[in-house]
């Protein structure tokens, strides 16, 4: 078990909404990052129960996609709290741009949410008693932050880095660049004094170095073949789809990519669109091998049962 300040709670979410870290001091309830838009009301009672009687004050976005903002909408619902976001998404959730915002570019939907005000590298914040510098993440997303406080030696990092690896590197997939991003990221955090990392998703985690050369040899591996990201990204937006809608047809799934973008992208960079239904085939059924997380009976897909 890892032990973190007092004024920090995080609640371990899984791998369809992101961690939610609550925050909390005298002047202040804040939760980074809000889980995915199916799961809204279970944050909600979470936070309701971890509160009490008290208010939610502050949301703090790391990144806007879809299952680190999707409880936004209800959290501001049930109270009038402040929210932060990065400050280069700013026009895109203004005009509610879900091009821009890549919820349909991934197959993915979230409830329209307002912010009070925004981030960027540079921003220094207060969050449970603690002071926290706002560092830039690019690599899994162009406007992705990490927060770091210096005097814990603790990391939110968000999907920059978990204990075995890291986010999809999803500007790579549309012609832009990303793994170079992902390793300065990654040199960066080498760079810091962390003894402990609070990670988007799984358990936080001390053992920081081993984690990053994990993750530097897979920016390496993915750099040398870049069809191996292309086709790490379709297999998890297909269990991420799954896991929100449980079951769906072959013939919808194969619909879905040319329908988002993002895997239209990334199943053009593998094969011929002609060959695409071999291609998801192929994908699904190494999906739902022995241990994996689909079923397929040959026309319906299913996320297996926990």
């Amino acid at each position: 078990m890892i032990a973190l300040p007092p004024s920090i709670r995080v609640f371990e979410r899984g791998w369809l909404s992101s961690n939610n870290v609550l925050l909390i001091d005298d002047a202040c309830a804040a939760l980074v990052d809000t889980g995915y838009a199916s799961h809204a009301a279970q944050t909600v009672a979470l936070v309701r129960h971890a509160l009490g009687a008290r208010p939610l004050d502050l949301i703090v976005n790391t990144h806007l996609h879809s299952d680190h903002c999707g409880g936004n909408a209800q959290l501001q619902a049930m109270w009038p709290c402040s929210t932060l976001i990065p400050s280069t998404e700013a026009d895109a959730v203004r005009d509610w741009d879900e091009t821009r915002l890549t919820f349909s570019a991934t197959g993915q939907s979230c409830e329209r949410f307002a912010f009070s005000g925004t981030i960027a590298p540079g921003t220094r914040l207060t969050l449970g008693a603690l002071d926290w510098d706002v560092l830039g993440a690019p690599g899994h997303d162009p406007h992705s932050l990490m927060l770091y406080c210096a005097d814990q030696r603790l990391l939110i990092s968000a999907d920059a880095l978990w204990e075995n690896g890291f986010g999809v590197i999803f500007p790579e997939l549309e012609g832009e660049s990303g793994f170079a991003e992902q390793q300065a990221v990654l040199e960066l955090i080498g760079t810091l004094d962390v003894k402990t990392v609070i990670p988007g998703h799984g358990s936080p985690f001390s053992n920081v170095q081993a984690a990053l050369d994990r993750a530097l040899s897979r920016v390496a591996w993915l750099r040398a073949d870049p069809s191996r990201n292309a086709k790490n990204a379709l297999k998890v937006l297909i269990v991420f789809k799954l896991l929100d809608a449980r079951t769906m047809s072959f013939e919808t799934l194969l619909r879905m990519l040319d329908e988002a973008s993002v895997m239209r992208a990334a199943a053009t960079m593998l094969t011929p669109r002609s060959a695409w239904p071999t291609l998801l085939r192929e994908l699904v059924e190494g999906l739902s091998g022995e241990n994996g997380p689909l079923q397929f009976d040959g026309e319906h897909i299913s996320a297996r049962a926990a």
